[in-house]
């Protein structure tokens, strides 16, 4: 169903005239008992989204409106293997990599878990071998740094992990990550390392990735360059792809390449082989407790009735927003600096998945879509772009994530941190007003026309909203449990929306002009096939680049 269509979404739109007059400070002196009642868990994360514009009703016409939208069915879908990536016809099984269950799961009637099994015993097996020092360098050194050169889901994912989860790394492995075809950042890593104890991983499922494959032959220049005979590549190369032909011609052997299938999405890949770099500098266990975690949100997902479930709440609160309330983005808050890459992680799952116009029926959508998701560690925020959230104009909801445990806790340190969270989300929602503003001003000595024109500066509005997310702890199963409940948050609000949140075309029409575009810059010819200020552009840096040559 077209959810504009739906009888929930008229009454949800009287629900936002309603909530216009209200303020959830009242709400709160009202009905304190919704502390206790907007609360929900699973897999050892609390999400506490009593700090939202919500009621009973409310919550009760939003899971009117998942039902309408059909949103069980395509849950079961997805796990079932259906092809529910409608426009590539493809399944969408990031699930199954991560089934500890081990129950079968098929795909035109074949059960992909032995495949499945058979990567990761491979994954493991080669991340003991270099991080017990078995796998040696072409000198007979052990390996000592890793870069991983990969795009997109094939950076984003294992980066936000392995900084996530550092104080599980191993004590001699150094990480890195290069993603940006600016010369700058292959560059300027590879001035830190050695070529006889460096292991480069290339993620690229075609091996034709521009950026990765630039890179890729720029670190492969590097290395011979230091003595190197082309059979040592075998000995510091490895790679994440599906094309054995490009892997053997760049030098890789293909003993050393870990594939992965056509339904698992980039942006959804650190599961797979993809997250290689998360084995080889966690070490299998803590992968194995990073899928964990992921397969215990799953099951939750799957099985838990809408009104308990945490990715549903999340996602139909989130159309709540952007549908109803007009709130164009979200802020992501994790008050943990690990944690510091999760804000742009969740950029590509959310935006990527859906930034669409179109229904999967292929009609024109008539209301909004993926909100623009954006922040970075809240404790930094406050005094950044926290401002915006307290007195600016737009209504922008947050999610606090915080974690009562952690690997390399210092208690004074966490207790202002925490502290600092709680706070912030108080803040946001009672907000300060004039009265309360002219007592403080009054107390401090603060008179007249002065403390008149201070009160209003010094008043915020508050009725501001947020999720709080608590784990437990920071280790890998959590954080495992973490990412799975953003992904299946982000399928919820794809659901509702009659979108396919599983492709990318948006993407693919910029590189098709890139290939243009760089054929242009190399010989002239092409130009005329673009407009007048990219044929003017791409003259502008033909010439320069034509003088540094």
């Amino acid at each position: 169903m077209n959810p504009a269509q739906s009888p929930a979404w008229a009454a949800l739109a009287a629900q936002a005239e309603k909530w216009s007059s209200l303020h959830l400070r009242e709400v709160f002196a009202q009905d304190p008992a919704r502390a206790e009642r907007y609360v929900a868990d699973a897999a050892g994360i609390e999400l506490d989204y009593s700090k939202n514009r919500i009621d009973n009703e409310t919550l009760a016409l939003l899971q009117q409106l998942a039902v309408d939208t059909g949103v069980k069915a395509r849950i079961d879908a997805m796990f079932a293997g259906e092809k529910i990536n409608n426009t590539e016809d493809r399944a969408v099984l990031h699930v199954a990599l991560r089934n500890r269950a081990n129950t079968p799961v098929l795909v035109d009637g074949h059960d992909v878990m032995p495949d499945v099994n058979a990567v990761l015993t491979r994954m493991f097996a080669f991340a003991d071998k270099v991080r017990s020092g078995e796998w040696k360098g072409r000198t007979g050194r052990a390996i000592t740094d890793i870069v991983n050169i990969g795009i997109g889901g094939s950076d984003l994912g294992p980066l936000m992990v392995c900084e996530a989860l550092k104080p599980y790394g191993h004590e001699r492995l150094s990480m890195h990550f290069v993603s940006n075809v600016d010369g700058a950042q292959i560059i300027q890593t590879l001035k830190k390392l050695d070529p006889e104890t460096t292991l480069f991983v290339i993620a690229s499922k075609t091996f034709t990735t521009i950026e990765t494959l630039t890179n890729a032959n720029s670190a492969r220049a590097w290395f011979l360059a230091s003595g190197a005979s082309e059979a040592d590549i075998a000995k510091h190369f490895v790679a994440v792809s599906t094309n054995g032909p490009k892997v053997s011609a760049f030098g890789i052997s293909t003993d050393n390449m870990f594939g992965f299938w056509d339904w698992v999405g980039g942006r959804y890949s650190l599961w797979s082989a993809i997250g290689l770099p998360i084995a080889l500098y966690l070490g299998p266990d803590n992968f194995k407790a990073l899928l964990e975690g992921a397969h215990a949100i799953d099951q939750h997902f799957r099985t838990a009735p809408f009104e308990k479930n945490l990715p549903v709440l999340m996602g139909l609160i989130g159309v709540w927003y952007a549908n109803f309330l007009a709130s164009p983005s979200v802020v992501i808050a994790p008050y943990n600096q690990n944690m510091h890459r999760l804000p742009a992680y969740l950029q590509q799952l959310d935006m990527e998945s859906n930034g669409k116009g179109v229904r999967r029926d292929g009609e024109k959508v008539e209301y909004k879509t993926g909100p623009i998701i954006w922040g970075e560690p809240g404790i930094n925020g406050q005094h950044a772009y926290f401002q915006l959230l307290h007195q600016g104009t737009h209504l922008i909801p947050l999610d606090f994530i915080l974690a009562l445990d952690q690997a390399d806790l210092d208690p004074t340190h966490h207790a202002v941190l925490i502290s600092s969270c709680l706070a912030q989300s108080a803040a946001l929602m009672r907000g300060k007003t004039a009265d309360e503003a002219r007592a403080e001003l009054t107390k401090a000595g603060v008179s007249g026309e002065k403390l008149e024109q201070l009160v209003k500066h010094k008043t915020f509005e508050g009725n501001r909203p947020s999720n709080m997310l608590v784990l437990d702890a920071l280790d890998p199963k959590h954080l495992g449990a973490l990412i799975a409940l953003y992904e299946h948050k982000v399928f919820v609000q794809g659901a509702v929306w009659g979108i396919n949140s599983y492709d990318q075309w948006g993407v693919e029409l910029g590189k098709q002009l890139a290939s243009g575009i760089q054929n242009a810059l190399k010989t002239g010819s092409g130009e005329d096939d673009y407009d007048a200020s990219t044929q003017r552009l791409i003259k502008l840096a033909r010439n320069r680049l034509t003088t540094k040559r």
